[in-house]
């Protein structure tokens, strides 16, 4: 179905441009076609038990991006076609390396080292580019590869399995602080940890978006894994008060703000994408210009930050809210494999990646609709972007193994159990702590 609708809408988009249909369309179909049926044989050999929704809903995504491109740059169009390849790749890798998650957990430290390395690259001399005013990407060869969409896969690892460590730590507490009980410094230096990334990520590489998605995840994880709300107001407050911090002292935070606030005083300007992203909105209506119809092109970098505008103008409200239907289809499909994973680790790890997906989704959409001020992380799945892709279908190869893990161990407990502890003892101290595991609610 995904296939179908990717055709249709991409033969639709090219009889806007001529009246025939190129010679090319079956081929185009076919590595399509090829790339969704390699991947779904995939699922099938490496994981048969695991969630069919979330595999359909990706490709839907990834189809609506590549037309929504394809109307913008031809060019670019056959660059994401190329990422597309390389994530399916990807996510086959991942299926056939990963194949027990508590493998990912026994190495937690190694993936924290990756992930601060992965998200320090771009401050780098000499490989570090700044690109639209963030400094996000570092050049490899001819390619500019944003290590970033890695480091959140990498970190969200690390955070899981050290909350499945220090659970009961966090939510016991051993002082009290404005009649909150706060456990000891030294187990709060995650939260800490993540606080100082996020607001790093804000002020050297000038990326509100990301440092948002980063403080938003960890801070839901903990929140999962403790249950208590006063550690999700603390750390909204820490992040408000670094927010407030920023913008008295750095310009390109001001300047975002203040387009969010009052986007027309400055629509020359600074404003000038969200004015456009409104006129593009506004013009496509309920039921948008149609495919090839529109303007879209006349929105700044629309590929990248504003192509859920782009898909607005020419296919209208009705559009943007199948889009936002799909990935609520994706999240909720993620937390539902998160709820009924039956490890501790499984079931913040999938809440966490799921959460980096709604977040994003989030941060995004709600900066171009002006909810919230504007970021320039990409729309997951849809975006122009070969990092973000290939992060974004690692995380759907990890939420299936879980998945697949989650029904087999309800199928088959004892063999599962075996092959998890690699024909040991079950019992495996250390590694995940002095405090036993226990079920999650």
């Amino acid at each position: 179905m995904a296939v179908v609708i990717i055709g249709g809408g991409y033969v639709l988009l090219l009889l806007a441009d001529k009246p025939d249909v190129p010679p090319d369309l079956w081929v185009f179909l076919a590595a399509v076609l090829g790339l969704y049926v390699a991947a779904h044989l995939a699922v099938r050999r490496f994981a048969p038990r695991a969630d069919p929704t979330l595999l359909p809903i990706a490709a839907l995504l990834n189809g609506i991006g590549f037309i929504a491109i394809s109307r913008l740059d031809r060019d670019l169009a056959r660059i994401q076609a190329g990422w597309t390849a390389v994530a399916v790749g990807a996510f086959v890798v991942t299926l056939v390396v990963v194949r027990h998650i508590r493998t990912l957990e026994r190495y937690r430290y190694t993936f924290l080292l990756l992930g601060v390395a992965a998200l320090l690259l771009p401050l780098l001399p000499g490989i570090g580019r700044e690109i639209n005013g963030a400094r996000l990407w570092v050049r490899v060869g001819p390619l500019n590869v944003q290590p970033g969409e890695a480091a959140k896969v990498l970190l969200v690892i690390f955070f899981a399995a050290y909350l499945v460590d220090k659970r009961e730590l966090l939510t016991s507490g051993t002082r009290r602080l404005l009649g909150l009980a706060l456990p000891d410094p030294k187990h709060l230096g995650p939260l800490l940890l993540a606080w100082g990334f996020s607001i790093l990520v804000m002020v050297r590489q000038k990326d509100l978006g990301s440092s948002l998605l980063f403080f938003a995840v960890f801070a839901a994880m903990l929140y999962i894994a403790t249950e208590r709300a006063s550690y999700l107001l603390a750390a909204f407050a820490m992040f408000v008060a670094g927010a407030v911090v920023a913008y008295q002292f750095f310009q390109h935070v001001q300047d975002r703000v203040g387009a969010w606030v009052d986007p027309w005083s400055v629509a020359r300007t600074t404003g000038f994408q969200i004015v456009q992203s409104m006129y593009a909105l506004g013009s496509g209506g309920f039921a948008g210009t149609g495919l090839g119809l529109g303007s879209p092109q006349k929105i700044p970098n629309a590929s990248t930050d504003f192509v859920f505008s782009a898909i607005g103008e020419e296919l209208g409200l009705i559009g943007t809210v199948a889009v936002c239907i799909l990935f609520l289809l994706f999240v909720g499909s993620g937390y539902r494999i998160a709820v009924q994973a039956e490890r501790p680790f499984s079931k913040l790890f999938a809440a966490g990646l799921t959460t980096i997906v709604g977040v994003q989704t989030f941060v995004i959409v709600g900066g171009v609709i002006r909810v919230i001020p504007l970021t320039g992380v990409t729309l997951p799945f849809i975006s122009y972007g070969g990092s973000s892709l290939v992060a974004n279908f690692v995380i759907v190869a990890l939420l299936l193994r879980i998945s697949d893990e989650t029904v087999a161990h309800v199928e088959e407990p004892g063999a599962v159990a075996t092959a998890l502890i690699g024909g040991k003892s079950p019992a495996v101290p250390g590694r995940t702590g002095s405090v036993p595991e226990r079920r999650y609610r």
